[in-house]
């Protein structure tokens, strides 16, 4: 891609970053690094190589300058400035791979739990990408695990299940279309009254072998 005057000039102005400010030097530096994103990019690698160099190199730049112009906050950039070159791509490498990326502090265990309060219904993923957005640290599913045991927040609440519903009751009309037709029954096919049923434990046949002390004698 052919590298415009006019576009460095609106990369420097979206940065806050005056150009006429620049020494030699820095303009020098701030070009390539502006042909570098050109030609590579602004994924997370081409901003985090870059970002890496512009902290290093020895620019006289302020690390809220570079952090706006890679496109980071300020304090990603303050935490790069004390990383190696090889922890640089080592922790590129582990946030793109969702490894541990950073350490889970005390400190999370507050607002990680009023997350998870707030959120009843939040998956492990959930939490994950809620603690990347809080405090730029990428961790992985086993230490975010043994995190929230450690803190005795591995049990998430879970909203009540709804009472399940009752079974319906038969209508009127469904009752009497179980009965049996007036016809198959003797006495109403015959005209005859039908008759009550005994009460319960009421036997026909009396129960007493003798008569009762409360009957008259004959």
């Amino acid at each position: 891609m052919i590298t415009t005057k006019d576009g460095f000039a609106d990369w420097l102005a979206g940065a806050g970053v005056v150009g006429r400010r620049l020494s030699d030097e820095q303009r020098g530096i701030l070009q390539a690094a502006f042909r570098f994103r050109q030609r590579c990019g602004t994924d997370y690698y081409t901003s985090r190589l870059l970002s890496h160099f512009l902290l290093h190199c020895g620019s006289g730049l302020k690390v809220a300058q570079i952090a706006r112009l890679v496109g980071v906050d300020r304090t990603t950039a303050s935490r790069q400035q004390g990383l190696s070159s090889k922890a640089t791509v080592q922790a590129a490498h582990h946030r793109l791979d969702g490894r541990p990326y950073g350490k889970l502090l005390p400190r999370y265990a507050g607002p990680i739990a009023e997350f998870l309060f707030a959120h009843p219904q939040a998956s492990r993923a959930d939490v994950i990408d809620f603690i990347d957005r809080t405090w730029d640290v990428r961790v992985s599913r086993i230490a975010l695990y043994h995190f929230l045991k450690k803190y005795g927040l591995d049990q998430v609440p879970t909203v009540p299940e709804a009472p399940a519903a009752l079974p319906a009751v038969a209508s009127a009309a469904e009752v009497l279309a179980a009965l049996p037709p007036p016809q198959a029954i003797p006495e109403i096919a015959a005209g005859r009254p039908v008759p009550t049923p005994a009460p319960p434990f009421s036997p026909r046949a009396r129960s007493s072998p003798a008569p009762s002390c409360s009957c008259p004698r004959p």
